[in-house]
C-alpha cells in the first residue's frame, strides 16, 4: 500500500500535460497545444488555473509588438489552486486559492524594500518566461516554452514563482480575482499613484479598455471633479460612465475643448493614457491637454518599432508639465491586491461590470477579435479541466 501511494504521489508531482493557447510567431493569432509541463523547483509552485483575463498586452505578442521570445505560452492575469510546490517555498501551500501578480514580489531586492514592488528583481524575465536558473518548464515535443511574464495563464496548469501568487480568500470568485493581477491595479495605480490625483482636479483619460476603466475608477475614488474620458468606441464610453466618468467623448478634440471650458482655460491636472495601442497623436493630446504643473501619465504600450514621445522642450518647461510612465500603475501587489479585493467587498470598486463575456481557451482567438472589434471591456477565459 505505501509504494502505490508513493508511487502516485511522484506521478502528481511529476511531469504532466496541459492545454495551452500558444504563440509561435507574429500574425499567427494562438494555437491550441498540448504541452509538457515540469513539476516545480525551488522557490516554484505549480498552479492549476481556473480563469485567465484577456488583456491588450498578449495582443501585442501575437502583432509582433512586443519583445517577447516565440515560441510563448500566453496568458499574465489568472487566478486558481496551488496544486504542488518545489522546496523551500512559505508563501503558500497545496490547496491554497491563488491570484497571480504579472510582476513578481520577492519582499527582499532594492526594489521590493524600498516600497517599489512593481518593479521587483524577480520580473526580469517577464518578455522570455525564462526562470532564474536559465530553465523553462513548458516543453513541446523537443521545443522549450516560456510562459508571459513567467506565467503562461492560458494553460490549464503552469509552474510559477512564489513570488508571483498571493493569497485569495475564499469569497473572491477566480474570474474577478484573474483581473487584479494586473489590469485593475494598473489601471487604478495609473490614477491614484502615478498621476496622484487628488479632490477636485480634472482628469483627462485616453482609451477606456480594460485598464482605462479603472484609472476612470481610481480618479473618481480619488476625488477627481471631472473625470473626462476619450475613446472612440460608443460601448465604451457608456460604460466609462458605470465606472464613473463625468463626460465622454469620441475624440481629443472634443474633449479639449470641453475641458477649456469646464476649466476656464486652466486646463487638466492630470492626462492619463491608456489606449491599446499608445500613438505620437495621444501623447501630443495628453500633453496639450494639461495646464500649469500638470502631469501626463503613460501607461500602454505602442508598437515596439514606432516611438511615440516625440514632444518639444518648450511645451514641458513653459508650463512646468511632467511627462511619466507607469508600471502596473505603481502598486505593491502584496498590498495593493488585497486593498482592492476589500475595495470590491465593501461596493467602492466595480470589478463584475468589467467582465463583458467569458470564453473557453478555443475562444481565445474570437475572444480578442472581440476585443478589436470594441465589444468588450475585459474578456475572460474559463478554463476547463
Amino acid at each position: 500500500m505505501s509504494q502505490l501511494v508513493s508511487e502516485t504521489t511522484t506521478l502528481r508531482e511529476g511531469t504532466i500535460t496541459t492545454r495551452a493557447a500558444i504563440a509561435r510567431a507574429p500574425h499567427l493569432g494562438w494555437e491550441i497545444a498540448e504541452l509538457r509541463l515540469d513539476p516545480p523547483r525551488a522557490h516554484e509552485v505549480r498552479v492549476k488555473f481556473h480563469a485567465a483575463g484577456l488583456c491588450h498586452s498578449d495582443h501585442h505578442i501575437t502583432e509582433g509588438d512586443a519583445r517577447v521570445r516565440l515560441p510563448v505560452v500566453g496568458g499574465h492575469e489568472g487566478a486558481g489552486v496551488v496544486e504542488s510546490v518545489g522546496p523551500h517555498v512559505r508563501r503558500v501551500k497545496p490547496g491554497d486559492r491563488i491570484v497571480c501578480s504579472y510582476i513578481p514580489a520577492c519582499g527582499k531586492c532594492r526594489s521590493c524594500s524600498t516600497g517599489h514592488q512593481n518593479m521587483c528583481d524577480e520580473g526580469k524575465n517577464a518578455g522570455t518566461g525564462m526562470f532564474a536558473d536559465g530553465t523553462f518548464r513548458f516543453h513541446l515535443g523537443d521545443e522549450d516554452l516560456g510562459g508571459f511574464c513567467t506565467l503562461g495563464t492560458f494553460s490549464q496548469y503552469a509552474v510559477v514563482s512564489e513570488w508571483a501568487c498571493i493569497p485569495l480568500p475564499d469569497d473572491i470568485p477566480f474570474e474577478i480575482a484573474a483581473l487584479v493581477g494586473c489590469g485593475v491595479p494598473t489601471g487604478w495605480g495609473s490614477a491614484v499613484y502615478a498621476a496622484g490625483v487628488r479632490a477636485g482636479d480634472t482628469v483627462v483619460i485616453y482609451g477606456a479598455g480594460g485598464v482605462g476603466s479603472n484609472a476612470v475608477q481610481g480618479a473618481r475614488y480619488a476625488g477627481a471633479k471631472n473625470v473626462v474620458v476619450v475613446d472612440p468606441v460608443p460601448f465604451k464610453r457608456e460604460m466609462a460612465k458605470v465606472f464613473g466618468a463625468t463626460h465622454t467623448f469620441a475624440d481629443a478634440k472634443e474633449a479639449h475643448e470641453f475641458v477649456v471650458k469646464a476649466t476656464r482655460g486652466q486646463l487638466a491636472d492630470h492626462a492619463i493614457c491608456t489606449p491599446g495601442v499608445l500613438t505620437e497623436e495621444i501623447v501630443m493630446s495628453a500633453v496639450q491637454v494639461t495646464g500649469k504643473g500638470g502631469k501626463v501619465t503613460i501607461t500602454a504600450v505602442g508598437k515596439f518599432d514606432e516611438k511615440a514621445v516625440h514632444v518639444h522642450a518648450g511645451f514641458l518647461i513653459s508650463y512646468q508639465r511632467q511627462l511619466r510612465g507607469a508600471l502596473f500603475g505603481d502598486c505593491n501587489p502584496l498590498y495593493d491586491v488585497p486593498r482592492l479585493l476589500g475595495l470590491y467587498r465593501s461596493g467602492d470598486l466595480k470589478l463584475d461590470e468589467l467582465i463583458t463575456r467569458r470564453y473557453r481557451l478555443d475562444e481565445v482567438n474570437q475572444a480578442y477579435q472581440d476585443m478589436l472589434d470594441g465589444k468588450n471591456i475585459r474578456g475572460v477565459i474559463i478554463h476547463e479541466h
